[in-house]
């Protein structure tokens, strides 16, 4: 791929709602995962193994430490010449109180000066809120191949899951017929994945147009495509084989993190031909102490674990006092369990203590406790 032949664009600015008190002062793509990472890692890493030199990262809601995190992009090595990663904030008020992008097209729209710097034949957007692995420079191949306008990632989700998602029907050639959002009764279990190749000229103009439109979300999804397709544009649709995950909710982060303990899991973060670079924090190696009882877990550096750890994930220093358990859960960085306590089927955030004795979390609860807050000492 040649400098500047594609240049990469990644959606940073979703609040995350969902995720309740972990996105309370964190953006959603700043959110930790998998025991030393963070969401944007992915999507950067991604762009980094695909030869990609140049990405925009599009932020808003409490992006503090998400500015700081990707500026610069010398974790993924896009910080050398002719290279970079480059925060771009909203710059136009959407109302008179709060500095926000309107839609997915309109965060684009808004950085057009800044994409016609590059002047790059094709544009990739992005979201920066899953967890994947995938090499877009066989996306942008397939592209070329087909000589489409625009070429959209999907992954086949179970038909009865697909209601929940934005839906491709395709021909047999994977030429895009017809796109339904969220479909109550779905013709086809091709799931859009956010992720799209877009010829920049024809991209460009289409945006114009659209800013013009009061009618108009201003939505990649709900105007661009659909003109797209209304115009009889040639979309195409590239279906991805591998490990992807949404992790919009508690439970779903949660999963995906549990994932990692499965040895047949395509999400492989040890895998050196294709490397998610992250943060590189200074702690001590993980302590596993005489008497501590570790069964199938994902401890990292900086862990102390003195008590007992089942099918768990625990993230850089956090801590597993004597006598306490923690079972089926995720510590994130920094979390404490004191002597006595136990955690089950719990996503305990950053920094939280669960006090000596104390109990949070059941075996048989059909969705995952959240703890975000300090939980006192059991009486």
């Amino acid at each position: 791929m040649k400098q500047n032949e594609m240049l990469a664009m990644i959606l940073a600015g979703g609040r995350g709602s969902r995720l309740l008190d972990l996105t309370k002062k964190v953006a959603k793509p700043a959110v930790s995962f998998g025991g030393k990472y963070r969401i944007i890692d992915f999507p950067l890493s991604n762009c980094a193994n695909s030869g990609i030199d140049v990405v925009g990262v599009l932020t808003q809601y409490e992006s503090v430490l998400l500015n700081s995190y990707v500026a610069g992009g010398g974790r993924w090595g896009l910080d050398s010449r002719g290279s970079g990663v480059y925060v771009l904030p909203p710059r136009e008020k959407a109302d008179a109180n709060l500095d926000v992008y309107r839609g997915t097209a309109d965060a684009i729209s808004q950085n057009i000066d800044f994409i016609d710097n590059y002047n790059p034949e094709y544009l990739l957007i992005l979201s920066g809120d899953h967890i994947y692995k995938m090499n877009y420079d066989k996306m942008l191949d397939y592209h070329k191949a087909n000589k489409a306008d625009a070429t959209i990632a999907v992954i086949g989700v179970p038909m009865k899951e697909a209601s929940r998602f934005g839906i491709m029907n395709t021909d047999e050639d994977g030429k895009i017929v017809e796109f339904e959002e969220k479909p109550a009764q779905p013709k086809s279990n091709l799931a859009s994945m956010g992720i799209y190749i877009f010829n920049w000229k024809l991209l460009r103009r289409m945006l114009i147009a659209d800013m013009k439109n009061p009618d108009s979300n201003h939505d990649f999804g709900k105007d661009i495509i659909p003109a797209m397709l209304a115009e009889q544009k040639s979309l195409y649709a590239w279906q991805f084989k591998g490990y992807w995950k949404d992790v919009g909710t508690i439970d779903s982060l949660w999963e995906a993190n549990m994932d990692l303990l499965d040895e047949k899991s395509e999400l492989n973060l040890d895998d050196r031909s294709w490397t998610i670079y992250t943060e590189d924090v200074t702690s001590l190696p993980q302590y596993i102490g005489e008497e501590a009882s570790v069964d199938c877990a994902y401890i990292t550096q900086g862990c102390r674990v003195e008590g007992e750890v089942k099918n768990s994930v625990l993230f850089t220093d956090s801590v597993v006092a004597k006598g306490a358990k923690v079972i089926d859960s995720v510590l994130m960085p920094g979390a404490v369990v004191e002597e006595g306590a136990t955690v089950t089927r719990a996503l305990v955030a950053d920094g939280v203590v669960i006090g000596k004795g104390a109990t949070v979390g059941a075996a048989d609860s059909e969705t995952i406790e959240l703890v975000a807050k300090r939980v006192k000492e059991a009486e």
